[in-house]
């Protein structure tokens, strides 16, 4: 199931030339990197792992026959790499909250996954609407969103990827049963449990109405009277685009807050100490996002985080807080200059 050009770079590749095997997969990278994330939620642990499985294919090129597409085959290897890594990785630790000067309220949720990362838009483009089958049961936005690779995390491993694998990417029963060396009965039975254990899990961070399309007049409205809300340190016009059961969490730290009451006193609290804040757009995830700076009387103003909002209709309903450390995968600076 290898074409006249692929098969002639296989050919080369199996017999050792590097170069041959990076013009075979570099093809597939971006979507693999993609796979990688929405198997452990985290972008770092998704490109150890993108490297992992393709240092796996190359040594283990000479195995593949053609039996299924070189993409399957890939598939495969890098599903099973993130199988054992997540495996490996247990349960983590959250961090404590560090923010001198401001007291968080008490939180009314405790987050599982506090590994969580954002994944910058840059890399989701061209990864996959071309390779998408028709027999995938999510979108393309929605099967990046923030909200999708958390609920994905808290589903048993072999349930996870057999979801991915069906679901998001539509291969047929068949070929995930051969990726896990596993029955087309097993597969099917995990992919049953996995999708009621979705269905149970119902986060707050879904949201109830349907999002604005990305960069449509209904996003850039409630973008604009975000970072103008946020900016000012005006607390009821930031409240005023609130769900009523808007939710906000902060990877690494445990701390989730469920309810505008709650969030609206978490925001008070913020500004309460007389932080103020600019802030530079980008897009995470498929979302609204920003590298959130502290302005400072002098000197330059440090990033203290990137905020990724999830909206619904002309609401936000979600709000997800990283820290600065993310900022340099969406091409922001960890500080800007004096004003």
């Amino acid at each position: 199931m290898v074409n006249e050009p692929q098969a002639e770079l296989l050919s080369r590749a199996q017999a050792g030339d590097s170069a041959a095997f990076r013009e075979l997969t570099d093809p597939y990278r971006r979507e693999l990197q993609v796979h990688c994330y929405r198997m452990l939620g985290s972008l770092q642990d998704a490109e150890d792992a993108l490297q992992e499985a393709l240092l796996t294919a190359w040594q283990g090129l000479g195995e593949f026959a053609g039996r299924s597409s070189l993409r399957t085959w890939l598939y495969r290897v890098t599903t099973n790499g993130c199988l054992n890594a997540r495996r490996a990785a247990g349960r983590r630790p959250g961090k404590a909250w560090s923010v001198p000067g401001v007291e968080p309220p008490e939180p009314n949720r405790v987050s599982e996954v506090v590994w969580l990362e954002p994944f910058p838009d840059s890399l989701i483009d061209g990864a996959m609407d071309a390779r998408v089958s028709p027999e995938a049961n999510y979108e393309r936005r929605e099967s990046i969103s923030l909200a999708f690779v958390k609920a994905l995390q808290l589903l048993p491993p072999r349930q996870l990827a057999v979801l991915i694998l069906r679901d998001v990417l539509g291969f047929h029963a068949q070929e995930v049963a051969e990726m896990l060396d596993a029955t087309v009965e097993s597969a099917n039975s995990a992919l049953k449990r996995a999708r009621a254990g979705l269905e149970q899990q119902r986060l707050p961070t879904v949201p109830r109405e349907s999002s604005p399309a990305p960069a449509s007049p209904t996003e850039d409205a409630i973008v604009t009277k975000f970072v103008g809300a946020y900016e000012s340190a005006d607390l009821d016009a930031l409240v005023a685009l609130l769900t009523d059961d808007v939710f906000m969490s902060m990877p690494p730290l445990a701390l989730e807050f469920e309810g505008r009451d709650v969030v609206a006193r978490f925001c008070a609290n913020l500004f309460g100490s007389g932080r103020r804040f600019d802030v530079m757009r980008t897009r995470a995830n498929g979302q609204p996002a920003f590298g959130v700076y502290l302005r400072a009387a002098t000197g330059p103003r440090p990033g203290t985080g990137l905020i990724v909002l999830t909206l619904s209709s002309d609401r936000i309903c979600a709000i997800n807080r990283f820290e600065s450390s993310v900022l340099g995968w969406f091409g922001l600076p960890q500080s800007l200059p004096s004003p």
